[in-house]
């Protein structure tokens, strides 16, 4: 049986717009709403094949129904501003894409979409229709279905509306579909209803009188309040159901043979991604034949990150959050979008011609070194064995000294007919001198990496003088930072992938298997691209002090800084975390069988299938939230909440983080133990977040949990080595510190300067007591609203955070600004400005993007607000413990000591210290961090000593 599928644009046109961030080219044309609807119906062609096929939109105009009834839609808002430009490109994308496209004035989408499935049905062609409106199942029989993909337009969660489906959602079949929205009225249609009358007494009516026309017979009969709704609604009923039925009979000209696939239209397509910048769809579209059919394109994403679309609220730790809290609080993931007030004007010209040499002879290398001596900044790009820097090893090196000329310096490639190459041990030799002289300045891309890699060859690196990784990180902190991208973004060039020449997946191979000229051309454009984005970006960013500051006085000190934490690594005492490992497996036996006897039977923790079928079937548990395919959700926040008031979802909790700190940390950190070192070597990523906060991976040192025992007890395994002792040095209340300087609030002022406790005092001002009489209870709920208010919390978040009324909690938060005005001036202040700017800053400069600030979508533009409120406390932080590893290195650089700085831990810096070092490390260390900077209130550190992590607390 052939397939039609129908398509209704308008109403997936609005949810895209809304659900989508604020996506803009470099024209500051918005893009978000054309990319959510190419993005699901290039889905659909995969998903949902069909012989034929249309996507139908609204006519401009009124239609017969604004005719019967004045008020029809009339509480709709006028389109938003940002919607109306890509209405029309959209359309022309729509067609070039070979879709049918149909607007029929005088009705809408729906009564088309239904003259065409029914004109389908009669010719005996099965119909697919995709839409968000529930109206149209009342279309819904044998032959015809309804699916919602935009659900999630980029994964595929489709809800899919058959007979048996329609009656599960709403409680009745689709022959009833029109009844049921009369009784209960259409709201976005502005259609009313019966008074009073819900999903659920309509559902209720109708089973019981069969239809809409017996309930209305029977009208006398109903009892109470809602009959007499009833009965005063009469009149309206036949109005209603009139407005409310899908129209099949519009004399539509169309055939079914007018609606198969039609060729794409390449030069369109090609001129449209280019002008909203769609460049994986460009690509795409490159390597297509020009024979290719719309149902051929090949399904890719492009834009945002897909776990972000269509994102909820998020919850707010009253303490200081971690990295993952970060993440969601302040929406760092990447996106192609350009804030408004963040596009490069570019001055550079790309170089496109390439003169790139293969280094295959010592006269060629000699000519090269030569070049490299006398030039006054040179790109130097290493390819290797690994993605792990502490093991990975030297395959080739690349070199540039001027845009559009290259070379490549083979050395182990080893595939069988390699060509010869330079014996490796006596060329690193002669290159050595060179990569270890600090007076010829480099340039690279990370060059933290290639650090580690020469290291691992007895090479120091040194003359760093430029990183474009870190550039683009200090310029435009919320956008990726690849080198791919970054050329695109900047020169306008295609680079080569590493999958282009080395495979993907199992089929990808080692760098040293891939073929010299490949290679060769691969690595030489490295180079070159690397040393043209140098020219590109870092004038825009010396041209701004403050920016030039981030990246010349921190962001390149604090890489080479990282280097040597990340090379002197960790001791990790194995044997105490193996015996850990034991006791938390016991553990979770102890708790499975608690689950099984909670739940009246055995079940798998991990499924949430089976955990729904418990919690919300056998135990009869209210689901509190669903999931996006519409399965009650068993979420962390889920679990947190019904713990309050059933046990299962206590242990189940309690389960779930002792499985994570066993599988994340006391497992596996003992096979991450390096056999060459005996330590644990972590990488720390500049790059990540937004706040300048750093991100550690391989193994994530920085979300080890301290509320647990079992997570205290992780820290207890990082341990001295014999004759040293750990060192945590912390700043305290940082963040709270930050609020009293940029607020210039009189009253936090007076506390730190006064060397207060802020808790203490803000609990005296908020309860209206003498400080000396505030009990612990009070200090709690203060220290909950002053951590809590600075990342945005609600009177909501706080009831719930703190157990009480509501009403409770929005007395306690305008008690706070009332004794703490200038919190509320300086965050009102902070919000216009990111309005204004796209971004906020720190004390020092560093900028901080808020793509989100100007949303259409209101709670994508109040969490926004609530990350440009905190964003300035947090990268003010991140910048400061920057400040203090610099001071805190420098000064063992320069005082020659065996001291080493072994991790950063967000505000904490931990050491191993020789015996013979502490009193002189324990008597410097504050005095080192408190005096990076010099707010207008105190900063202090604290220093702990102990033989372990924990035991230095």
């Amino acid at each position: 049986m052939k397939t039609l599928l129908l398509v209704d644009g308008s109403s997936y046109l609005y949810r895209a717009f809304h659900a989508m961030p604020d996506l803009r080219n470099r024209q500051n044309e918005p893009t978000g709403a054309i990319q959510g609807v190419l993005n699901m119906l290039r889905r659909l062609h995969k998903d949902y094949p069909s012989d034929y096929s249309a996507c139908v939109f609204d006519a401009k105009g009124k239609t017969f129904r604004d005719d019967i009834y004045a008020e029809y839609k009339a509480n709709r808002a006028a389109m938003p501003d940002d919607l109306r430009p890509q209405i029309e490109p959209l359309h022309e994308a729509i067609k070039a894409m070979g879709w049918p496209l149909l607007m029929i004035e005088g009705v809408e989408a729906d009564d088309v979409i239904g003259a065409l499935a029914k004109q389908a049905e009669r010719e005996g062609v099965r119909v697919i229709i995709s839409t968000g409106d529930k109206d149209i199942t009342q279309l819904v029989n044998e032959h015809i279905t309804v699916i919602n993909t935009m659900r999630d337009a980029f994964r595929k969660v489709d809800d899919v509306l058959d007979i048996a489906g329609v009656e599960n959602k709403f409680g009745v079949p689709p022959s009833l579909m029109v009844d049921y929205l009369v009784l209960v009225g259409d709201t976005s249609d502005n259609v009313p209803g019966v008074e009073k009358v819900g999903p659920k007494t309509a559902v209720k009516w109708l089973k019981e009188y069969g239809s809409l026309d017996n309930i209305v017979a029977n009208a006398e009969n109903i009892k109470g309040v809602v009959g007499e709704n009833l009965r005063k609604a009469l009149p309206w009923l036949p109005t209603a159901r009139e407005l409310i039925t899908i129209r099949c009979d519009i004399g539509m000209q169309e055939n079914l043979s007018d609606l198969a696939p039609q060729p794409q239209n390449k030069a369109k397509l090609a001129e449209l991604f280019d002008r909203f910048e769609f460049r994986t769809w460009r690509r795409e579209l490159d390597n297509m034949p020009d024979s290719a059919e719309s149902s051929a394109v090949p399904i890719q994403t492009e834009g945002a990150p897909q776990s972000d679309l269509f994102g909820g609220t998020t919850s707010v730790d009253p303490e200081p959050f971690d990295q993952a809290q970060e993440s969601q609080q302040l929406n760092i993931h990447a996106s192609t979008s350009a804030p408004r007030a963040n596009v490069f004007e570019p001055t550079y010209q790309a170089i496109t011609t390439r003169n790139y040499e293969t280094i295959l002879t010592n006269a060629q290398l000699d000519d090269w070194l030569n070049k490299i001596s006398t030039a006054a900044l040179i790109c130097f790009d290493t390819e290797t064995t690994s993605l792990d820097p502490m093991t990975a090893k030297i395959v080739g090196m690349s070199f540039s000294v001027a845009a559009g000329s290259a070379a490549y310096l083979p050395l182990k490639h080893d595939y069988f007919d390699a060509p010869s190459q330079l014996n490796f041990d006596d060329t690193l030799a002669k290159v050595k001198p060179i990569l270890e002289n600090p007076a010829i300045k480099k340039v690279g891309q990370n060059l933290k990496y290639d650090q580690h890699v020469l290291a691992n060859h007895n090479i120091q690196l040194n003359g760093i003088a430029h990183d474009t990784l870190l550039q683009s990180y200090v310029f435009e902190s919320h956008k990726t930072h690849g080198m791919d991208a970054l050329s695109e973004r900047h020169l306008g060039i295609k680079t080569i992938t590493f999958e282009e020449v080395a495979g993907k997946g199992t089929k990808q191979v080692s760098f040293n298997q891939v073929t010299v000229e490949v290679a060769a051309e691969y690595a030489a454009e490295d180079a070159d691209i690397t040393l043209q984005l140098h020219e590109a970006m870092y004038p825009q960013v010396a041209a701004d002090a403050k920016l030039d500051y981030i990246y010349s006085q921190i962001e390149l000190p604090v890489s080479n800084i990282l280097f040597t934490i990340e090379r002197n690594g960790v001791l990790i005492d194995a044997n105490m975390l193996n015996a850990q490992s034991n006791e938390i497996g016991l553990k979770l036996v102890a708790l499975e069988n608690q689950a099984y006897e909670l739940a009246g039977q055995p079940f798998n923790l991990g499924s949430p299938k089976q955990l729904q079928e418990i919690l919300f079937g056998k135990l009869g548990i209210k689901p509190l939230k669903k999931t996006p395919s519409g399965t009650p959700s068993t979420d962390e926040d889920v679990l947190q909440e019904l713990a309050l008031d059933y046990p299962l979802p206590k242990v189940l909790l309690e389960y779930r983080g002792l499985a994570k700190l066993k599988s994340t940390y006391s497992d596996k950190l003992p096979r991450m133990i390096n056999p060459n070192t005996g330590r644990v070597h972590t990488s720390y990523n500049q790059a990540v977040a937004i706040t300048g906060r750093l991100a550690s991976s391989d193994p994530n040192l920085q979300n080890i949990p301290v509320r647990t025992q079992e997570g205290r007890r992780i820290r207890e395994a990082f341990i001295a080595p014999q004759g040293s002792h750990i060192v945590s040095a912390d700043y305290s209340q940082i963040e709270l510190r930050i609020m009293a300087h940029l607020s210039q609030d009189a009253g936090m002022l007076n506390a730190f300067a006064n060397n207060e406790d802020i808790h203490r005092a803000t609990a005296a001002e908020i309860f209206g007591v003498e400080r000396s009489a505030v009990d612990n209870e009070q200090r709690r709920y203060a220290k909950v609203i002053n951590f809590g208010l600075i990342y945005g919390m609600s009177a909501f978040g706080l009831a719930q955070n703190l157990n009480i009324e509501r009403s409770a909690a929005q007395s306690y938060i305008e008690r706070y600004f009332a004794r703490y005005p200038g919190v509320r001036q300086y965050m009102q202040e902070t919000r216009e400005i990111a309005k204004q700017n796209g971004y906020v800053e720190t004390y020092f400069g560093r900028r901080l993007w808020v793509p989100e600030i100007n949303s259409s979508n209101g709670m994508r533009r109040a969490g926004a607000e609530r990350a440009a409120i905190n964003a300035p406390m947090q990268g003010t932080a991140a910048d400061l413990i920057k400040l203090a590893m610099i001071a805190v290195q420098n000064w063992l650089t320069a005082e020659k000591l065996n001291t080493k700085l072994i991790m950063q831990v967000h505000d904490e810096l931990v050491l191993e210290v020789p015996d013979n070092e502490l009193a002189l490390v324990k008597e410097k260390l504050p005095e080192l961090m408190q005096n990076v900077a010099k707010l207008d209130v105190p900063l202090l550190a604290e220093v702990g000593v102990g033989s372990n992590w924990e035991s230095a607390h």
